[in-house]
């Protein structure tokens, strides 16, 4: 192999076809985010409220859920002092 010949993907972005796709790739992102922005803002209320769901869903997971009551708290009564000696 040729040692001035350039290889691997570093090459092929310094090559004439890699600066050609480079530049239609720069395009094609700038119209699709000037193009998709106003869509991209119309659903970010709707994305907001999804996403308090899924954190209410899945951050309350290691609660163990509201059936029952767990050992440690088991006989707790809200939390609130009775005035008396705990036991």
């Amino acid at each position: 192999m040729n040692p001035d010949q350039q290889t691997g993907i570093g090459g092929f972005l310094r090559s004439r076809t890699g600066l050609v796709l480079l530049g239609f790739l720069a395009i094609a992102a700038y119209f699709l985010i000037t193009e998709h922005t106003t869509h991209f803002f119309g659903a970010l209320p709707f994305v907001l409220l999804l996403c308090c769901a899924l954190m209410m869903l899945f951050m309350h997971g290691g609660h163990g859920g509201h059936g029952g009551q767990s050992d440690e708290h088991a006989g707790h009564s809200g939390g609130q002092s009775t005035g008396g000696t705990d036991r």
